[in-house]
């Protein structure tokens, strides 16, 4: 048990250290076993309950697992463990389809609208006890989420998605409480759920988004919350329709306390209309980035919600970050109002690209998803054969590993660095990495 490495440490905090350091650099992997309470206290010369407090501690952090009398273990994916781990080293000369990044085409130039935000600090600059969220910022931002029938609510500005989600999580949730994820789903979530000691519990997807009765079943099962991408999920590119928003309104109808969180990550690259399922319960949360429209750099999100959400979000934020900072909320309202993006074509783009490596692997045999978005979905049957092959053949595709927790494997594409003209390419390449499968249900 636990081979050369010794578990160190006299208190509670230090023995969990000990534990957590080993498994991320390696040195006790997935599966590990640990040592029964009694007999490592007696190890470390300790209290019984020191050791039961630190394994908690591990437990809630989500670095082990417990299961009664067989004893603790290392997670399969414990927290220390970040799917990025699992991102394919692309060599030189190989196209790398694995990043999920937008097209750097697509994105609008930052210089006027970077110049007009420090010409506005130079005038009016921005001091201690100035409102979090600019006036003008704000009133942009509700009009957008008005227009796409997201009920009205307070409205914060946080440091992309996933911190909105974070802070949103934190507000109503514990260590040790169920969340239900997509599965496949964006693997930062699926990362940051054990981070935040928290459990994951997959829930089905499909073209349509999350599956009505995955997600019923989930919450039955006791998950506190439910995370949904509305549109151009990562990495499937499913999207809420109309219908499957009316199914998973009723599942939410059945499970009113639900902390229900959205991501509308892909805001302003998609053409697809929004059905938001904010408002189906008493606690709910949106949540909107720029970086896919307008750049990953800038790191910026409008974030909204239920009354009660929102104050204890925007109370936590008052005493950490502060406020995001209000130079890029000026460069992103200038961005705005000059319309330095336009939406409709870049969704075209995204679209024409990833319907013809769609259309183009269907042709050959093979099953593909992507309904919306800059990604698309590919099941295989063995991940590593064929990511492997096709870096092989000249192209880095992302292994499915880093998007799933039960789900079938699968390989994800990024279509933002391919013409149209590259597609039968890289359905060729596809076809000779993997084996044809039937199309239908992730799950």
């Amino acid at each position: 048990m636990l081979g050369e490495y010794r578990i160190e440490g006299r208190r509670a905090a230090d023995i969990s250290a000990s534990v957590e350091r080993a498994v991320g650099e390696g040195k006790l992997p997935p599966g590990e076993l640990l040592p029964p309470m009694r007999e490592l206290a007696v190890e470390l010369g300790v209290n019984p309950n020191t050791v039961a407090a630190a394994y908690r501690m591990l437990r809630d952090r989500g670095v082990i697992e417990t299961a009664g009398r067989r004893g603790s273990r290392v997670r399969h994916r414990p927290a220390s463990a970040p799917r990025d781990a699992l991102r394919v080293e692309v060599p030189d000369g190989a196209r790398d389809l694995s990043g999920g990044s937008p097209d750097p085409a697509l994105l609008p130039p930052l210089g006027a609208a970077l110049a007009a935000a420090a010409e506005r600090a130079r005038t009016d600059p921005v001091l201690y006890g100035r409102a979090a969220v600019e006036t003008g910022f704000e009133q942009a931002a509700r009009a957008a989420l008005a227009h796409d029938g997201v009920p009205q609510g307070p409205l914060a500005v946080t440091s992309g998605s996933l911190d909105g989600i974070e802070r949103v999580l934190a507000a109503h949730l514990r260590p040790g409480d169920a969340v239900a994820v997509e599965d496949p789903g964006w693997g930062s979530v699926l990362d940051l759920v054990p981070a935040l000691g928290m459990r994951a519990v997959p829930v089905a997807v499909d073209d349509d988004g999350p599956l009505a009765d995955s997600a019923d079943r989930a919450l039955a099962q006791g998950a506190r919350a439910l995370i949904v991408t509305c549109r151009a999920q990562n990495p499937t590119g499913a999207a809420i329709g109309a219908g499957r928003a009316r199914e998973l309104r009723a599942v939410l109808a059945r499970h009113p306390h639900t902390l229900l969180v959205e991501d509308d990550h892909a805001h302003g690259i998609v053409d697809l209309p929004l059905h938001p399922l904010a408002g189906a319960t008493a606690h709910w949360a949106l949540v909107r980035s720029v970086a896919k429209a307008y750049g990953p750099d800038l790191r910026l999100a409008v974030l909204t919600g239920d009354a009660v959400t929102m104050d204890r979000v925007r109370g936590r934020q008052r005493l950490g970050s502060g406020w995001v900072s209000h130079l890029l909320q000026d460069a992103v309202l200038h961005l705005w109002r000059t319309g330095a993006v336009d939406a409709a074509e870049v969704a075209a783009s995204y679209g024409r690209r990833r319907e013809a490596l769609v259309a183009a692997l269907r042709a050959r045999g093979i099953a593909a998803h992507g309904r919306s978005g800059m990604n698309v979905w590919v099941p295989v049957p063995d991940e590593t054969a064929v990511v492997t092959r096709l870096l092989q053949a000249g192209w880095g595709v992302s292994p499915g590993a880093r998007f799933r927790l039960a789900s079938p494997p699968g390989i994800r594409l990024t279509v933002s660095p391919l013409t149209v003209a590259d597609m039968a390419k890289v359905a060729d390449a596809v076809a000779s990495a993997t084996f044809p499968l039937p199309a239908g249900r992730y799950d």
